[in-house]
């Protein structure tokens, strides 16, 4: 097994004590692997199923986009104005810009995330895929029959957020858990036809909404219980080349007023749940 050191700050889920326990795998390559109180071992599990494998580090995906690209993408494309930042993570700016690492064949989804200036700040890492699964994305159109689970992680690589989307039939379900991976709550699709709509669910009770704003699904508003809008996803236009011929998508969050805990978690999660609940069926590839 690898050594961690002290300095490693993947060396433990919350330092400095905590209880040996399944927490997720900080290296990425598998859904949770096994703390034994004092350091990592090489006990994983991916589904349910328990396994071993080697303690690697920790790897953040990178998305190399120049500042200025990602301040049009913002401004231009999105149309959101920004007056200063938040204290540069997930939670605390008022704005987050979510990039897909381009590939012509998406089999391990990746995305970064940058704040309206143009710094990445997080990243969204596939985890819990076997060299099985990847095949069957590569050669099937069965993505949506099957169960992707994804890390949301800061730039050491600590798990943040974790986004579940069960195997689905017509409707997604999309779990999302804290970095432990105990759930936080749901985001629920409600209709398979028209303008799709998904709830926010938290301790058994509708929290708010997720609206797309027409029928191709590629702005949303998001809405608290009232009805009111407390946020914006826009899907951001990066040529026809890459449209075509890659399976990336770019969205901008835009957070339009401070939110409390467990909604601010949703609201965040469901900007990279959206593409995992519905764009990665349509590809063939995705």
């Amino acid at each position: 097994m690898t050594e961690q050191s002290d300095s490693d700050p993947s060396a433990a889920p919350n330092p400095p004590a905590t209880p040996e326990g399944w927490y997720p795998d900080p290296s990425g390559d598998h859904e949770l692997r096994w703390w034994d109180g004092a350091q990592w071992t090489q006990n994983v599990s991916d589904h349910g199923k328990t396994s071993t494998a080697p303690v690697t580090v920790s790897t953040v995906p990178l998305v190399d986009k120049p500042a200025e690209k990602i301040r049009r993408q913002v401004e231009s494309q999105a149309g959101v104005h920004v007056e200063g930042t938040g204290g540069g993570t997930i939670f605390t700016e008022p704005v987050l810009v979510v990039n897909q690492k381009v590939k012509l064949i998406e089999l391990n989804n990746e995305y970064a995330v940058y704040d309206a200036d143009g710094n990445q700040i997080a990243a969204v890492r596939q985890v819990g895929q076997s060299a099985l699964k990847k095949a069957a994305r590569l050669l099937t159109s069965l993505d949506q029959f099957m169960t992707h689970s994804l890390q949301i992680v800061d730039m050491s690589g600590s798990v943040l957020l974790t986004v579940t989307r069960p195997r689905k039939v017509l409707k997604s379900k999309v779990e999302i858990g804290d970095a432990s991976g105990n759930q936080i709550g749901r985001v629920i699709q409600k209709n398979a036809i028209g303008k799709i709509r998904f709830d926010l669910e938290a301790g058994g009770q509708v929290i708010g909404s997720l609206n797309a704003e027409n029928w191709r699904a590629w702005n949303f508003s998001i809405k608290d219980a009232s009805g009111q809008e407390v946020a914006r996803i826009t899907k951001t236009w990066e040529g026809l080349a890459k449209t075509l011929f890659t399976t990336a998508d770019n969205y901008v969050l835009q957070i339009e007023r401070p939110l409390e805990q467990p909604m601010l978690s949703l609201v965040v999660a469901s900007a990279l749940s959206v593409d995992t609940a519905l764009k990665q069926d349509a590809r063939g590839f995705g």
